[in-house]
């Protein structure tokens, strides 16, 4: 991957508070982890910018490299790396998902 992808990324992930690299779009997932994790994300209200690596194999395969996570989707807060479907199933159902949104941005309306 060149840097000009990886800085790329970079601007994404830093360009709003709650990113999703997903295949499709929360709309339509193509995959059923992008599903579930959406979900998630729906059930919490949070505002999240979605990234569809399907429709652009330059993203899908740095977004791997800059994580240095295998897979996809791939949820970030704050700028930083939370994980996929299973890490963030399980942040949700811990509360630490809803703690980590409240304090990203004072703008995430979390219940």
């Amino acid at each position: 991957m060149t840097n000009a992808v990886l800085a790329r990324i970079d601007r994404i992930v830093h360009a709003h508070p709650v990113v999703l690299f997903m295949k499709g779009m929360p709309q339509f997932p193509q995959c059923g982890f992008s599903a579930a994790v959406v979900a998630v994300l729906q059930r919490l209200r949070a505002d999240y910018a979605a990234h569809d690596v399907l429709a652009d194999p330059v993203l899908r395969q740095g977004i791997k490299q800059y994580s240095d996570w295998p897979t996809i989707p791939q949820l970030y807060i704050g700028g930083t790396f939370v994980g996929g479907a299973d890490i963030v199933r399980e942040m949700y159902l811990s509360g630490e998902l809803q703690e980590l949104l409240r304090s990203s941005s004072e703008s995430t309306p979390v219940p």
